[in-house]
Order: structure tokens, then sequence, then C-alpha cells
């Protein structure tokens, strides 16, 4: 645990010592990282706006290719929120299939949950599956549960295009910007925390507009909200 925390803490040392030692294998091990870390719903901890920030700060330097490393980062994340989405549909309605409320286990994994889901993914999922990639260990379980509430495929697909795009677009472009500056080399903690909490911004405006809805809807029916 110590050594991953380690790695974490110096991804730039981590990468350049990949790319010294395996050379071109380094977008491989990229590739499978991404696609873990969007696919696997066991592998929430794995770096994600940090590595694509590090990798962009790398492509600055010439060390990588910006090109293939976009290329290739955009097609794993897409391909792992895909994957997602299916052991989502297959895994979900085996496991919400309680139909009683009777126990802890029974209100947690009923069906009506399942049937919850996929009202809110068919309302608002575009907005979940875009903005979810900008969020750890969110964007692992978002198209999971996409899956699970049988979003429409033909949408989610769209969104994962989109939001996949942006997203390695976005943290992979910071880094080409801003990752080789003197500040940011000697802050990158500070740097990748400040980046987490720039990307919950447009989630936390959405639940404000959400909350602002849900009062006026509310108040119009004379309810509490």
């Amino acid at each position: 645990m110590q050594q991953f925390l380690d790695i974490f803490r110096d991804l730039p040392g981590f990468l350049d010592g990949f790319i010294a030692d395996h050379g071109p294998w380094v977008y491989g091990l990229l590739f499978a990282i991404i696609f873990a870390e969007t696919g696997l719903v066991v592998a929430p901890f794995l770096p994600g706006d940090s590595l694509l920030f590090t990798v962009g700060a790398l492509c600055a330097r010439g060390t990588m290719s910006l090109w293939m490393a976009c290329s290739l980062l955009v097609v794993a994340a897409i391909l792992g929120d895909a994957v997602n989405y299916h052991l989502g549909k297959w895994i979900g309605p085996r496991i919400f299939r309680n139909e009683l409320a009777s126990t802890f286990w029974q209100r947690a994994l009923n069906r009506k949950h399942l049937a919850r889901a996929h009202e809110f993914y068919e309302k608002y999922g575009g907005k979940a599956v875009v903005l979810g990639r900008f969020i750890p260990i969110v964007r692992t379980f978002v198209p999971f549960v996409a899956g699970a509430g049988a979003m429409n495929y033909s949408r989610f697909v769209l969104f994962n295009i989109s939001g996949a795009m942006l997203w390695i677009g976005v943290c992979i472009g910071a880094g080409y910007l801003f990752g080789n500056i003197p500040w940011v080399n000697h802050n990158f903690e500070a740097v990748i925390i400040g980046i987490i909490g720039v990307s919950l911004i447009p989630v936390a405006v959405e639940w404000h507009l959400a909350r602002r809805r849900a009062r006026a809807i509310a108040m119009s029916r004379g309810t509490s909200p």
C-alpha cells in the first residue's frame, strides 16, 4: 500500500522511470490503468485525473506522443465504460431482485431501486455519465449503475464517447499546458487536489439547481421539499 501511495505522490518520476526501462510499453500500461479504473468496479482506487495530467506534462516535454496518448486513452475510457455498463446490466438484476422490504438487505437490494435508477438515467443520465467522468470513484460506478438501471444503450454510447473525449482532452490538455511549470512540479499533490476540487464544481452547481427546482415544485404544491 505504501508503494502505491509513493507512486501516486510522484507519478511523473514513476512514469519517467517506466519509460526509461520499457519504452513504448508505457502506452499499454496507461491503457490498462484507464480501462480498469473506468471498467471494473473493483478498481476505483486507481489514479485517473492525476495520471492524465501527468501524461500531458510528459507529452509537453516530448517524452511521449500527444496524439498517441490521447487516442489510446480515449479508446480505453470508452471501452471501460462500455464493459462496466454491460456488467451492471448483467449483474444488477441478479442482485436487486428482492420485492420484500422487511430486512435491511431486502430494503437495500429491492427491485424498486432499479426502477428508480432507470427513471433517473432516462431523465438525467447523459449529465451523470459525462460529469461522472471527472469525479474519482464516482466515474467507476456511474456506468455500472447505468447498466443496472437499464439506461437506453444508444444514449449511453453517445454520452460515453463525448464524456471520454472531454475528460481525456481536458486533463491531458491541462497537463500539457501547465504540468511543467516549476511551481506545479514542486506542489504536485496540491495541484491534483485542486483538479479534483474543480471537477466537483459542475456537480455542485447541478445539485444546487436540482434542489432549487425541487423546492420550487414543492412550494407550488404547498408541501415542503
